[in-house]
């Protein structure tokens, strides 16, 4: 038998772990909760409409804060991998650059040595 909701005192032996998850969620331990299933938790048939929507509010909370995490490191690694490339294309330029540079430094010289 599992243990009454701890919201509206429902008994129900079909709750699918929903009481579990929610007496988890009021302890703020929300890594036990989602080991246990939070993502995947289904109201419970016999507790009130409040406290199905605080279930259902928790598991939808966490999945969109996974969905924006993984967002963000799908941008992150855009971002770098944007970056690589730009410097990849800008590398070459700057040893051409410091090669013309050199050169023309080398025909400064030979002209400076000839005026002489």
């Amino acid at each position: 038998m599992s243990a009454p909701c701890p919201h509206c005192a429902c008994a129900c032996t079909d709750d699918g772990g929903s009481h579990a998850l929610l007496m988890l969620l009021d302890a703020d331990d929300l890594d036990a909760a989602l080991a246990q299933g939070l993502l995947d938790a289904q109201p419970c048939p016999g507790c009130t409409a409040d406290c199905n929507a605080r279930l259902t509010a928790a598991r939808e909370e966490r999945r969109f804060a996974l969905a924006a995490r993984t967002r963000h490191r799908a941008r992150e690694a855009r971002l770098q991998r944007r970056k690589a490339e730009r410097d990849a294309v800008r590398q070459p330029q700057s040893i051409a650059a410091t090669a013309a540079a050199d050169a023309l430094a080398r025909a400064l010289a030979k002209a400076k040595e000839r005026r002489q």
